[in-house]
């Protein structure tokens, strides 16, 4: 389930980068529009794209924790137990090659 929600949080920062950058510019090509409302609607979505910039940082600085940590895990179980680990790599071999000898 975790590989599920961390290509989720991928794409979401994926779909995020996008808005922002299609946002951006739409507010470049609006800039040399006039008039009071279209200037507080300028101002108003610059403010909140400079806050989703530094909410996508910080969820992207999240993900790659996570990833580094669950990295670490996997190294350090591997370090502590080299031949059970050896052994569950050995079998997964032999399974998918009986696997793929039926076909």
């Amino acid at each position: 389930m975790s590989d599920v929600s961390d290509v989720t949080k991928e794409k979401l920062i994926a779909d995020v980068k996008l808005v922002i950058a299609d946002t951006e510019e739409l507010l470049r090509a609006t800039a040399g529009q006039t008039g009071e409302k279209i200037a507080e609607i300028r101002a108003k979505t610059q403010d909140r794209l400079a806050a989703a910039k530094i909410k996508m940082a910080e969820a992207e600085a999240a993900l790659v924790d996570k990833a580094k940590q669950v990295g670490r895990v996997a190294d350090d179980y591997v370090h502590d137990n080299p031949w059970r680990s050896v052994g569950v790599a050995a079998g997964f071999g032999f399974i998918v090659g009986l696997l793929i000898g039926r076909r």
